[in-house]
This record gives C-alpha cells, sequence and structure tokens, in this order.
C-alpha cells in the first residue's frame, strides 16, 4: 500500500486557496436559510396567501389578501422591526395553493405562509410550523336535501376535496375496510371544490369544519347545504415557514404564544369568525371550540 505523502509547500498554498475561495458560497448558503438576515439585506418579507380560505386567508373587495392568519403575520412583522431595528419592512404578497405551499416555502419564494395548512408530524420534515392557531374536526358539506348524513351514506357517490389536502386520504382511513365506493373528484381551491357540490358534479365536499363553513356562509344560498357526519379527525393549524431556522422560530413561537395570553388571539378570533366581515359582511358565526380554547391555553407546535 503507498503511503500518503504530505503536501509541498506549494501545494499546501494551492489548497488553502482553494478552500478560502469556498467559503463565500457556504456562508451566503447559510444566509439564504437565515429568514431574520435576509430580510435584513432585502428589507422585506413575503407572505404566501390563499384565495379563499375565509376568515384565515383571502381576498377582499379589492383583491388585497385579509383574515385571521394575515393578521397574525402582520403581528410578528411588527416584532420583527423591533428585533432587526428596522422601522419599515415591505410586505410582499404570493398566492398559494393546497398543491404548491410548501415547495414555495421549501424554495424561499415564501418567508411565511398566513394560510389554512394542518400541521402534520409528516410535514416537519420539510417545513416548521408556529404553535397551532386554530383546531377543527373534518367532517363534509352536502346539499341540504341530498339524505346524506354520514360517511356510509357516500357509498357508490362523488366526493369533492381540494387538491394537496389530506381530506380523501382522511376519508378512506376513516372507512376502515368496510369497502366504500367513492370516486374523488379534485378542485384547484376550496372555492372550486365547493362548486362542484353547488353545480351537482360531486356530492359531497370534505374538508376542514371551519372551512366548510367559511364557504356555506359567502354561498349564493347559504340554506341549500349543511356541513353534517361524523368527524374524520380533529386537526390543527398553523403558519408555516422554513424548517432549520430556529431564531425565525423563536420569534414567531413567542410572538403566537404572546398573543395567546394575552387574549389578543381571542379578540382576533372574534373579528374573524364571529362578526361580519369584508367583503360581503357575512358572519362565518363559528364559535370558538373547546380544541381551540385548548390551543390558545397550552401553546404546542408538534403536530398531529
Amino acid at each position: 500500500m503507498p503511503k500518503l505523502r504530505p503536501l509541498s509547500s506549494c501545494g499546501a498554498a494551492a489548497f488553502a486557496l482553494v478552500f478560502a475561495s469556498l467559503l463565500p458560497l457556504g456562508a451566503a448558503q447559510a444566509q439564504e436559510s437565515d429568514t431574520l438576515a435576509k430580510i435584513k439585506a432585502s428589507g422585506a418579507i413575503t407572505f404566501g396567501y390563499r384565495e379563499s380560505s375565509f376568515g384565515f386567508s383571502y381576498l377582499d373587495g379589492n383583491l388585497r389578501p385579509i383574515g385571521y392568519s394575515i393578521d397574525i403575520c402582520n403581528r410578528i412583522v411588527d416584532a420583527l422591526k423591533t428585533e432587526l431595528k428596522m422601522p419599515n419592512i415591505d410586505i410582499r404578497y404570493q398566492a398559494v395553493t393546497s398543491a404548491n405551499r410548501i415547495p414555495l416555502v421549501q424554495n424561499g419564494t415564501v418567508d411565511i405562509e398566513c394560510g389554512s395548512t394542518t400541521n402534520l408530524v409528516e410535514r416537519q420534515k420539510q417545513v416548521a410550523f408556529s404553535p397551532d392557531i386554530f383546531r377543527y374536526n373534518v367532517r363534509m358539506l352536502v346539499k341540504a336535501d341530498s339524505g346524506i348524513k354520514s360517511i356510509a351514506d357516500l357509498q357508490g357517490k362523488t366526493v369533492a376535496t381540494t387538491s394537496g389536502t389530506t381530506s380523501f386520504r382522511l376519508l378512506r382511513e376513516a372507512d376502515r375496510g368496510r369497502g366504500l365506493d367513492v370516486t374523488n373528484l379534485p378542485g384547484k381551491d376550496h372555492s372550486d371544490s365547493f362548486l362542484l357540490v353547488e353545480s351537482g358534479r360531486a356530492h359531497a365536499f370534505v374538508l376542514d369544519d371551519i372551512l366548510l363553513a367559511g364557504q356555506l356562509a359567502n354561498a349564493r344560498n347559504p340554506k341549500d347545504f349543511t356541513i353534517t357526519g361524523e368527524s374524520l379527525r380533529t386537526e390543527n393549524q398553523s403558519l408555516m415557514f422554513r424548517r432549520d431556522d430556529p431564531a425565525f422560530k423563536a420569534l414567531v413561537d413567542r410572538v403566537v404564544s404572546g398573543m395567546m395570553k394575552s387574549g389578543e388571539m381571542e379578540k382576533l378570533y372574534a373579528r374573524w369568525f364571529m362578526s361580519p366581515i369584508p367583503p360581503k359582511g357575512i358572519n362565518i358565526n363559528y364559535p370558538l371550540n373547546a380544541e381551540t380554547r385548548d390551543a390558545f391555553a397550552n401553546p404546542s407546535s408538534k403536530g398531529i
């Protein structure tokens, strides 16, 4: 076996030069994963928003993103201004869907998703989450005269779900081997999925009950629909951002938990889910449930 020779003085110098040339690249890559540094350098933060998650994140009459999740993200920006000693931080907006929201956070297009995303342990391998801002049950919306009252009543029927959500998987898991024969018809967003039921192309729309309530409240004839059936699962909704960024997560967690402990979060909840909201002045009328009240009392981002 040949012996390894020590580097000559010229070789050592060349190696040192090559090594040194790699340092700026490594530093740049580290900076890209540091959200606080990214915001400091650019003077801006990009919110991911949903176009039709009514109450949480949606467009008003002037096509401006508004909602419960957007307001929480605005509080985070206030904290960033103090943390970074920046009186002004530009807020940019990027529309996201259930299908592309995680990739857009991962690749840096979106700094924080202010939408309606479930914090799942499996998703934590890709992204990070704030403490839960809402907890809810996954159920189904149907036409009031459909006769559908439970999962068993979906036999042989078409079910709408929004692309990129876990709804159809949860329906299959709830079936538990009973051989339920259903056809999945995906919508590109929640409004599109609702239209599939409204138009008669689908018999039910499976989703978080609070998001279904938002769709129902905004329907042309709300009384034509009802939210029904057993809960497929209780889920928890959180803000989403890049993982492996402890400084940014610490700031987000501090702001969100602080809002919960001070009572501000409950007031914000009442504003968006128990009061008339833009653009039509409709009240979603979804009282604070026991699960969300527990989330406010015991902030957690552990996921399900």
